[in-house]
């Protein structure tokens, strides 16, 4: 498949910029479906694990432990999930 026409640079750049705020949007839209249906979810706050259910109910896991310390500027290779 060809492109019709070509994006410039700029065009691209500005497109991009907006790939945070879309991303933004798509978790609290998910998080917002999620109680919806009845259903908990799994949130770092204060540094702790948390668990939000639909009722507003929160209940402490544990403390949020890190997997991986990252550097600025590191390479993070990732595993293809199944």
């Amino acid at each position: 498949m060809q492109a019709e026409r070509v994006l410039s640079d700029e065009l691209v750049n500005l497109l991009e910029d907006k790939i945070p705020v879309m991303a933004e949007g798509a978790v609290n839209t998910a998080y917002i479906n999620a109680l919806v249906a009845g259903r908990s979810v799994m949130e770092v706050v204060g540094g702790m694990l948390v668990e939000t259910t639909a009722d507003g109910k929160r209940k402490v896991i544990r403390a949020a432990k890190p997997k991986h310390k990252v550097t600025l500027g590191g390479v993070i290779k990732v595993r293809s999930c199944s």
